[in-house]
């Protein structure tokens, strides 16, 4: 999400104390981080950052312990008995600079709403507990991230002068646009209507679709000879592995001595790497960016060589040494229960224990190869949070996810739902023309900059339904 929404875990793999750690957290962040802010940007604009107490436990009133939720706010365009607009945080650190431009703010402008940024528990500031142990980060799930923002709209419209009467628009982004889906299911009479921008809402453990979109969007933008460079070139890694090679396959991508390659769980961890890198071009792609990587690509001696060059590139903007994609290296990280700035402890906490998401080679639709089975995923689930968490628990979390939910049939009104045609999480969402507008050569959350020039007929167009359909809902 941004939502990465999906598990990149991989991306995760800070070895300690070694530079190249960059590499995995510039993976995570291209695939996890806050959507891309707007271009378009009101600098003059005050934004108040502030507090409001929240309980540690909606669900149990024996729990009387409280926590501070971050929250900002822009009242420069807010006229008294204006709506009220709120982008919704997901697994990231909020920032001033989603409510000083773009569509939702020239909307706001349009109904002289007060715009608000909520920040998900668990996420940047917002810290219930003082550290992320297994008992702590319990309370970590999205119905209690559900009653956190129905307690902030009560507190905000019962005490911001002007509110009380005042109408709730709500938007959101990859994870944060299935929380914008599941509150209007859950609290259907707080909001008046929803914009959720590539929302991920069918649970699912073995998310195979996720790399094979990744592949059809390589191959729609930049070419099948760069998708069947790609495929060979990891084939052959591949193969090198399996036949007593991997001293060359150490060599060639400079990993660390402590990989070992006769590891199923160091190999599985290089294979996901390796996918994910490409998986972030496409997630986050703007015009010509796909084109570019298979540029570079194409450009090799070989299969192998094409796909191991722009592998070592993205590498070595790190400056290490070695590259440690090892399975320890990551496990390293994970089981660090402070709060570090890297966090995806917790968000790979609510994919064991809620969705899933995992974005694996069960598929051979797809360009990357055998190597990265749900098994790295699930295992990874059990070393970390205990050995409760396994296969048939996640079934069964995730089984529960979409029965609370709905899936893709969530039963909720007025929310109006677009997808990047590009975007492999598309895959987890309503696509169906009749509920969802699938924006086509777009990927993952690029449709929240202003209405311009720039756009596409189909991104005008979807812009423009979102605007007509907020005029309707805030009558």
């Amino acid at each position: 999400m941004k939502l990465w929404l999906g598990i990149t875990l991989v991306a995760l793999a800070l070895a300690l104390g070694q530079t190249q750690a960059s590499i995995f957290e510039s993976t995570f962040k291209r695939l996890h981080g806050e959507p891309p802010l707007p271009t378009n940007q009101n600098r003059a604009d005050v934004v108040q950052t502030l507090w409001i107490e929240q309980q540690l436990d909606h669900f149990d009133d024996a729990e009387q312990r409280t926590w501070q939720m971050r929250y900002m706010l822009n009242d420069a365009l807010y006229q008294s008995g204006g709506p009220l607009f709120i982008y919704l945080g997901g697994e990231w650190e909020i920032s001033a600079g989603r409510i000083t431009g773009g569509h939702i703010y020239d909307m706001a402008k349009e109904h002289n709403a007060l715009l608000a940024y909520t920040e998900h528990r668990y996420y940047g500031q917002s810290k219930p507990l003082d550290d992320l142990s297994n008992d702590n980060i319990k309370y970590l799930n999205v119905k209690q991230a559900i009653e956190d923002l129905a307690v902030f709209i009560g507190y905000l419209k019962a005490n911001h002068a002007g509110l009380s009467q005042s109408k709730v628009i709500i938007v959101g982004g990859s994870y944060s646009a299935t929380m914008v889906t599941w509150f209007k299911k859950v609290h259907p009479d707080l909001v008046a209507g929803g914009w959720a921008s590539s929302a991920p809402l069918l649970a699912k453990v073995n998310f195979v679709e996720y790399k094979e979109i990744t592949g059809q969007s390589i191959a729609l933008m930049g070419g099948s000879a760069c998708y069947n460079r790609i495929e060979s070139g990891i084939a052959e890694l591949e193969t090198m592995l399996a036949t007593k090679r991997g001293a060359e396959v150490k060599a060639l991508l400079k990993l660390c001595e402590r990989f070992d390659v006769y590891s199923d769980l160091d190999v599985w961890t290089l294979f996901s790497e390796i996918s994910d890198i490409f998986a972030g071009v496409v997630q986050t792609h703007n015009a010509g960016q796909i084109e570019s990587v298979c540029e570079k690509i194409l450009s090799g001696s070989s299969d192998l060589i094409g796909v191991a060059s722009y592998l070592l590139d993205v590498f070595e903007e790190s400056g290490g040494k070695c590259n440690d994609l090892s399975y320890d290296a990551i496990l390293s990280v994970l089981l660090d229960t402070s709060y570090t700035g890297n966090i995806m402890r917790q968000w790979i906490f609510q994919t064991c224990n809620e969705y899933g998401w995992y974005q694996t080679s069960g598929s051979r639709a797809q360009p990357f190869g055998t190597k990265f089975p749900v098994a790295l995923y699930t295992t990874m689930c059990g070393d970390i949070y205990g050995s409760q968490y396994g296969n048939e628990f996640i079934d069964s979390q995730v089984a529960a996810t979409n029965e609370y939910f709905g899936g893709l049939t969530p039963g909720v009104e007025n929310v109006y739902l677009t997808h990047g045609h590009l975007d492999p999480w598309r895959a987890m969402g309503i696509q169906d023309a009749a509920q969802a507008t699938v924006i086509p050569e777009y990927a993952h959350c690029k449709d929240f900059n202003s209405i311009s020039d720039s756009d596409t007929a189909e991104m005008r167009a979807s812009k423009e339904r979102i605007a007509e359909l907020v005029r309707e809902w805030i009558k």
